[in-house]
């Protein structure tokens, strides 16, 4: 499952996910805010695919333009607005427990310098949750809320979970901004990759 298919389920779960649309060229993109921009295939591997993070409206539109020129044919060009994430983490769903790992601001912290301020193991049968790291990390609604969410993937890939592997999510608690990243509005949770993963 690539990262636009991911989209597409977390749509359908009424999980909440970037709200995406299709580049088409004609929009208006708002200039008081700033945009992310990128190519996505809805059938097979999307590593490495262009994109243009935290851009302004001008930017976004050109580069959108040049994206339906060289990738119009075998994917599709997507936006969203930019966000800047306060926290951020993962989920596995697995079979008998649900793993949440969490780092301060950008996944990128995470999942690339392997930084890590709360590690939560949740087993399911009997209820248990044991903490590794800082253990108000998270905030007792924040963690709730990640485990209502991963309750309802786990419903529905219940087939696939006991089958073979686990599901994996991205997430932040984030806040948009202005054109000149200055945060706007409230802060909100953000899904945006839904994976299967199996052995």
């Amino acid at each position: 499952m690539n990262k636009l298919q991911g989209f597409y389920e977390l749509k359908y779960l009424g999980i909440p996910s970037v709200p995406w649309k299709i580049f088409s060229g004609n929009e208006l993109l708002d200039p008081n805010m700033l945009w992310t921009i990128r190519v996505a295939v809805e059938f097979g591997e999307d590593i490495s695919l262009p994109r243009a993070v935290g851009v302004t409206a001008e930017e976004a539109q050109l580069k959108g333009q040049q994206y339906l020129k060289e990738y119009g044919e075998k994917g599709l060009v997507i936006y969203y607005p930019y966000f800047i994430a306060i926290k951020s983490g993962i989920i596995e769903v697995k079979e008998k427990q649900v793993v949440i790992e969490a780092v301060k601001a950008d996944l990128w912290n995470l999942t690339s310098k392997g930084c890590r301020d709360i590690t939560i193991i949740h087993d399911i049968n009997p209820p248990r949750t044991k903490y590794f790291g800082n253990p108000d990390f998270l905030k007792e609604h924040e963690l709730q809320e990640l485990l209502r969410y991963a309750a309802r993937v786990r419903i529905n890939y219940k087939d696939y979970i006991f089958d073979r592997s686990s599901i994996m999510l991205e997430w932040s608690y984030a806040i948009n901004t202005d054109a000149n990243k200055k945060p706007i509005g409230e802060s909100y949770l953000v899904f945006y990759e839904l994976r299967r993963l199996s052995f």
